[in-house]
């Protein structure tokens, strides 16, 4: 098998609660060319957060050999998504003067230090330090502060953190898998790479991820993320709650959600049969209306939450480029109306872009966060992102200022 390329080789892994995907791509001239994926069914996971090492191993090896088997590449690193009820988002400032009236990039690495020192969860170590923006003597709304003149530099930072083990048994299921991680990423940070567009995110937009154990949540305002949020609830929920509803074994379950699954009962036919086989083994026939307002009801329940959770936010006034939702559970019919009736903003499904190949499989919102992966891969080399991740790169400063001066 041919060897990992270190310098053009993008390599992305998401371990879902469902499934796992490894996405090998390669930079060239044209831009970032898919050269193999990978998926496996994953069962070592419950709500994001590993429960089963062992598990976890067999299905990260089962994806990356798909991935490897058609691309003639071998895994080496990779960027690995992390997300879950473990992962936590909290917005803080640090403040500091500036020495000789012009900001330098000793006092940029001093108010971003100041920012961290908030107290994050206990056991928690921090993920990602997003800055929002900076401010000059109350001059608000300051993107690049280096060289600007003034006495007092404040910065205004998204902070993530999650807990210290779940990165760590992350970390051990990829060793055990003989790859090493690049670098750590807040999932729903890797699908807004890959789904929405900068004027959305300029404007105010809210991620919405709907995976199969967690539906996680991103607001963006002036581009850059103001909140995040996890909810323990996705499809996998839906589909308990069909296979319970119906009687029917969970494969079933599953199988009859993707076919005939809708998420708002008015949009059916009333008078439209399903047939399927009862936990029993017996035959049985229910109508798709009886299944479509099963699944409205748990769908109502994630978005209700999300309101609630983001209920400080005016939804027409800070995010009116409306609701973007992405994830394997976003494939379902009916969710964007659903969504509208509950938020009363515009929502659509985002679908992910911006690599090249394979489109016609990876313009599917299963894959958002795995591709957004390699594209943050990307954006690293490229040295136009970075987010101050400290868990495994502490000396990034210098990057740091790059990012600030090339994102903004």
């Amino acid at each position: 098998m041919a060897t990992n390329n270190k310098n053009n080789l993008r390599i992305g892994i998401d371990i879902g609660t469902s499934k796992v995907v490894c996405i090998i791509a390669e930079k060239n001239d044209e831009g970032i060319n898919v050269l193999g994926l990978g998926t496996h069914n994953s069962a070592g996971l419950r709500n994001g957060v590993i429960i089963d090492i062992d598990s976890t191993v067999s299905a990260v090896k089962e994806a990356v050999n798909k991935a490897e088997l058609m691309s003639g590449k071998q895994v080496n690193k990779a960027v690995v998504g992390i997300s879950g009820g473990n992962v936590s988002g909290m917005n803080s400032e640090g403040v500091v003067p500036i020495k000789g009236r012009r900001v330098k990039d000793s006092e940029i690495e001093r108010v971003m230090n100041a920012a961290q020192a908030q107290a994050i969860p206990e056991g928690h170590g921090l993920l990602h330090a997003l800055p929002r923006e900076f401010v000059i003597d109350n001059q608000t709304g300051v993107k690049r502060p280096l060289g600007m003149a003034g006495v007092r530099l404040e910065a205004k930072v998204h902070l993530v953190s999650c807990l210290k083990n779940t990165e760590e048994n992350i970390g051990s299921c990829m060793r055990n898998c003989g790859i090493e991680v690049q670098n750590y990423v807040l999932e729903q940070l890797a699908s807004s790479n890959a789904v929405l567009t900068k004027d959305e995110k300029k404007l105010g937009v809210c991620l919405i991820d709907i995976g199969g154990g967690t539906s996680d949540v991103a607001i963006f305002s002036d581009g850059s993320i103001s909140h995040t949020i996890n909810i323990p609830i996705a499809g996998e929920h839906v589909t308990s709650d069909i296979a319970r509803a119906i009687q029917t074994p969970t494969s079933n379950a599953e199988e009859l959600k993707k076919r005939y699954g809708c998420a708002m009962s008015d949009l059916v036919n009333d008078e439209e049969t399903i047939a399927t086989q009862a936990i029993n083994g017996k035959d049985q026939t229910f109508s798709r209306q009886a299944l479509a307002t099963v699944i409205e009801e748990r769908y109502s329940e994630i978005f209700q939450i999300i309101k609630q959770k983001i209920g400080n936010i005016n939804l027409n006034q800070d995010i009116p480029a409306g609701i973007v939702l992405t994830g394997g559970a976003s494939r379902i019919e009916g969710i964007s109306q659903l969504g509208e009736e509950i938020f009363q903003i515009p929502v659509r499904v985002g679908r992910p872009q911006g690599l090249i190949g394979l489109s016609d499989i990876l313009s599917n919102p299963i894959y958002s966060t795995s591709i957004g992966l390699v594209l943050h891969a990307q954006k690293e080399i490229d040295e136009e992102y970075t987010d101050f991740v400290f868990l495994n790169n502490p000396g990034l400063f210098k990057k740091a200022f790059r990012w600030v001066q090339n994102t903004f």
